[in-house]
């Protein structure tokens, strides 16, 4: 796949993913084109060797994976992990806000957000609604409100004139996003509004009752290139979701060969602790049912895994914040993450092999190693290493603006990434 055709791709998938939900359904509709063939976990699996499966928990976790011509044991399983979530901000349950004439939604924090790009954006309103249909029967669907429906306005300087120098953000008080006007008698509640976008986006289901929904804001500024010579990528949800398409696309372009895997985790963002979480028991028990009982363990020595999330690069304006001899710079490729204090689970083994096939392929790559009086991030590579015993490497893509509303990545880094993880499923041996 050429650089530009990736890149072009991967700003749709962005655009389509607003939510967990909307990026599991965009990689599943990948996956049926390219022949998979879906799994129901309450189903009897009837697994044939080179072909390829996918199984969906709760709808925002996904693991997809070929067969190979031999089986795991024999060959072990090139894994690559990364997650679906990103920092935001989700509705309450009870939401309603009327102050002065204009309606707003209570909102809660998901994850480490950093707050201040969230004011003054034009926001819209996406996820799941669970509901009583006509029949009786509780279902879920997904809408996207796509167009703006909401704001979050800053107070103005000249009412508070040390807003450069000390303003700070109360998610409780300072984030309701201001909607809609209404009048002092007004009794709209949101589930009436859900109701109204259902019926907009999906005519053909009877909604009796909104009975629950997991709801998120985000920009409606579409995924871009930016730079002089659009030598970046600027989006919402790069972390993570520029992992999810590259692990996809790898697997999706891997000769199927080998035995390999892909898993998307839910609920990274907020500790991982899920049934679809990478502290879960989904991968584990995907592969129990694809190898079974010892032979799982067997296949496992012989596997490894690659956990793909964004990396910090090093920002011009704040250099200090780096080890001098470990600050990527984006576009200059992929980055190795380590810290010995097992944050991050690579060891010398699993970088020395993604060096190398990084090496044959005549891909940079890079390095980094947190500031030793600074504490350090995690991923899913150390819960997944210790939940299954199985040699990982944690890389990702340098980025800027991590945990903001809006991200910032090399365009190149993207596609060099792809290429060595393509590579890797392909590899006659790992382990």
């Amino acid at each position: 796949m050429e650089h530009q055709d990736f890149n072009q791709n991967l700003l749709t998938f962005l655009q389509c993913s607003p939510t967990p939900w909307h990026a599991v359904r965009q990689m599943a509709g990948l996956l049926d084109e390219a022949g998979f063939v879906r799994l129901e976990e309450r189903d009897a699996w009837q697994l044939e060797s080179s072909r390829g499966y996918y199984v969906v928990r709760n709808g925002s976790s996904l693991v997809a994976f070929r067969t190979g011509a031999q089986g795991p044991v024999e060959r072990g399983v090139r894994m690559v992990g990364a997650h679906s979530d990103s920092p935001c901000l989700k509705v309450k349950p009870n939401p309603e806000l009327r102050r002065k004439g204009y309606f707003q939604l209570g909102v809660e924090t998901y994850g480490g957000v950093l707050l201040n790009p969230w004011f003054d954006r034009d926001l819209s309103l996406a996820g799941r609604v669970s509901y009583l249909d006509k029949a009786g029967k509780v279902t879920d669907t997904l809408v996207d409100f796509r167009k703006p429906v909401a704001f979050i306005p800053s107070l103005a300087i000249h009412l508070d004139r040390e807003a450069n120098e000390s303003r700070s953000v109360n998610a409780q008080t300072d984030l309701p996003p201001v909607m809609m006007q209404v009048p002092e008698s007004d009794s709209t509640t949101f589930a009436d509004l859900l109701k109204e976008q259902i019926a907009q986006e999906h005519p053909e289901l009877a909604v009796a009752k909104v009975l629950g929904y997991e709801l998120s804001f985000y920009d409606t500024q579409p995924a871009g290139f930016v730079g002089l010579r659009e030598e970046f990528i600027a989006s919402a949800r790069l972390d993570n979701l520029l992992s999810c398409y590259i692990g996809i696309q790898a697997l999706l372009a891997s000769d199927g060969k080998e035995p390999s895997l892909f898993v998307c985790n839910d609920h990274e963002e907020v500790g991982s602790v899920s049934a679809e979480g990478a502290q879960g028991p989904f991968l584990a028990s995907v592969l129990e049912r694809w190898c079974g009982g010892e032979a799982r363990d067997r296949a496992i020595s012989r596997s490894m895994m690659i956990s793909a999330d964004n990396a910090h690069g090093i920002h011009p304006n704040y250099t200090d914040r780096h080890d001098a001899n470990h600050g990527p710079v984006l576009n200059q490729g992929p980055v190795i993450k380590i810290n010995h204090n097992q944050r991050y689970a690579t060891n010398s083994r699993s970088a020395a092999l993604y060096r190398h096939i990084s090496d044959e392929l005549g891909l940079p790559h890079q390095s980094f190693v947190v500031r030793s009086d600074m504490a350090c991030g995690s991923t899913i590579g150390p819960l997944t290493a210790g939940a299954l015993g199985v040699t990982t490497l944690d890389i990702g893509v340098p980025q800027f603006g991590m945990h903001s509303i809006r991200e910032l990545a090399g365009s190149r880094d993207s596609v060099t990434l792809f290429q060595v993880l393509r590579e890797f499923m392909n590899r006659p041996e790992v382990g």
